[in-house]
Formats: structure tokens, sequence, C-alpha cells
């Protein structure tokens, strides 16, 4: 059994460097999406895999995240999904999509949390790869954010807090 991720214990207001261990994932790996196709992806995913995991018994280990494989340009490949206590066995289909087992990453990171809506990530991913720069370190890929507060209409966007993670060397 796996614990939720230690760098979740935040927030981490300034750059913190940890050891992430590796974390079983259940994710819909999505590839070359239109930047403007990613909030549908969210969208679909979330709508369709909480309840796939409540017919299956299955527990998330934490807050749902995007793992993204490479640096986004016109398109974006990445991993949307929660982590697991455990490896899941195969593949779960629900609402036409396939949800498959991955995990995340093990190794040395950088994490900082964004606090506010998210329409300030951009400039908060910019901030972290400076300070991660800045530090010494090299940031490399792949790179996630883990959405600790859940999104919905009645949430104050300012209130919201989206911790961004890079692998480092």
């Amino acid at each position: 059994m796996t614990d939720t991720p230690s760098y979740l214990a935040g927030p981490h207001a300034g750059v913190t460097y940890l050891t992430a261990a590796q974390v079983p994932t259940i994710v819909r790996v999505a590839r070359d999406v239109p930047m403007d196709g990613m909030a549908a992806i969210f969208d679909e995913t979330f709508s369709a895999l909480g309840p796939a995991l409540g017919e299956h018994a299955i527990a998330p280990a934490g807050p749902a995240f995007s793992l993204h494989h490479r640096m986004p340009g016109a398109t974006a490949t990445f991993e949307v999904g929660f982590p697991l206590g455990a490896p899941l066995d195969g593949e779960i289909e629900a609402g036409g999509i396939t949800f498959a087992p991955s995990s995340m990453p093990a190794g040395p990171i950088a994490t900082i949390s964004h606090i506010g809506a998210f329409d300030g990530l951009s400039q908060a991913w910019q901030d972290l790869m400076q300070r991660v720069a800045d530090d010494g370190h090299q940031p490399a890929l792949p790179f996630w954010e883990v959405y600790v507060s859940e999104p919905g209409p009645n949430v104050d966007p300012s209130s919201l807090r989206t911790d961004l993670v890079t692998m480092v060397g």
C-alpha cells in the first residue's frame, strides 16, 4: 500500500527539493491534444473516472493530477488521473474512455504550491523553472500538476491550491 505522495505535505510557499517515490496511478493518456482542448479532456476524464473508481471499489490515494511527458507547444501529451494505493491490475473502460495503470515517477523533484486561479498557472510555472535554474538545478521531464483543491462552481478561485512538480537533474 502506498501513502499519499510526501510532496503533498505542503503547501510549499517556496521551492522545495525532495525525492519522490514511485506512486501507482490510474490515468487517461491524452496524446497531441490542442491546447484549447485540454479543459474538455479534464472535464470528460473526471466525469467518467470518479464514478468508475466507485464502481470498482478503488479509492484514490490523493488528489487528481496531470503528468506531462513533453513541453507543450501547439499540442500537449499528458496523463490525467489519480494516484492509487496499489497498482491497478488492468484497464477500466468508462464513459467511452480507457483508463490505464501508470505511475508517478520516482527521483529528485522540485515543487512549489500555487494558490489562486488556474489562469495564474502559466506564470507560476515560469517562476518555478526560473527558481530551479537559479538554484543550479536543471528542470527535467516529466513535470506535473497536483490539483490539491477540488475546483467547483461554488469554490473561490483565489483559494485553489495546485502543486507544481518537476523532476530535476
